[in-house]
């Protein structure tokens, strides 16, 4: 096994994600070598998701897994946002193909679970897997997930944010962050996280893998991004919580959360699109 740097946080209902780096994945990685940016929006087919309210949903993990109690919640964060982002990668008949329903939330969350449960294998660093353990995993091991089941043919990395700039104009990304108390408690659903007071001194609670689905404004100062100005939207994992599912950020304070961030983009040849 390679030398990974693995941070585990503890695994919540509504947050599930280790943040685990690959020191190879570096030569994965796109540089930005000032390639114009523009603001792009990536729309996932599938309805917006909810790890949370499994059995409101009608979900019951005990009869899809063997031995498996029911649960109404689990720790499957980086399994639904690489949901939402095959679902931008593949047309409606591959995604059907693939055994993802795109036109029934409850069907996909099913489709995310199973996803959930071979990103777990593929975490070898683990000792847990799900099922029966609700272990959570990582951006890493669910991308790797996706590629083992052929769903996608390759993935790249960022680690500044004018290469998650430059990868979002091709592509929506998955994101890995640590999450703070104070940001199950957004302002209003339209205002940006950086908007919630005092959230500096909110404890980080877990680990959580959303999906940045857009650049919604750019701005530029001096032909440099201006991170301030510049706002990011990551389509989350809870049901309608934020905007219908969605909340924003600046640059500004993903520069001030980078430490804890991973950023990988799954990706598809046009053969298959």
């Amino acid at each position: 096994m390679p030398d990974l740097d693995i941070t585990q946080y503890d695994v919540h209902p509504a947050l599930g994600r280790h943040r685990v780096l690959d020191p190879r994945s570096l030569a994965y990685r796109r540089r930005y070598s000032g390639e114009t940016i523009r603001t792009v929006e990536w729309a996932p087919r599938v309805p917006v998701l909810d790890q949370q309210n499994l059995l409101t949903q009608g979900i019951k993990t005990s009869e899809m897994f063997d031995g498996v109690q029911d649960v109404d919640a689990l720790g499957s964060c980086t399994a639904n946002a690489a949901t939402a982002a095959l679902s931008v990668l593949l047309t409606a008949d591959a995604c059907a193909k693939a055994g993802l329903d795109t036109t029934d939330a409850v069907a996909a969350e099913r489709f995310a679970i199973t996803l959930y449960a071979d990103a777990t294998t593929t975490d070898e660093w683990h000792a847990y897997t799900w099922p029966t353990d609700d272990c959570g995993s990582s951006g890493l091991g669910v991308t790797k997930a996706l590629r083992r089941r052929g769903l996608i043919d390759q993935y790249g990395h960022a680690t500044t944010a004018e290469e998650l700039c430059m990868l979002l104009q091709t592509g929506p990304v998955l994101m890995g962050m640590e999450w703070h108390d104070a940001f199950f408690s957004p302002v209003s659903s339209l205002a940006l996280l950086d908007e919630i007071p005092n959230w500096r001194e909110s404890p980080v609670v877990g680990g959580h893998e959303v999906l940045i689905t857009a650049l919604e404004s750019v701005a530029e100062i001096e032909g440099d991004i201006s991170y301030e100005h510049t706002v990011i939207r990551c389509q989350n994992s809870w049901g309608s919580w934020g905007d219908n599912g969605s909340f924003r950020l600046s640059l500004a304070l993903f520069q001030e959360l980078r430490s804890g961030i991973d950023l990988i983009q799954p990706r598809l040849d046009g053969s298959r699109s």
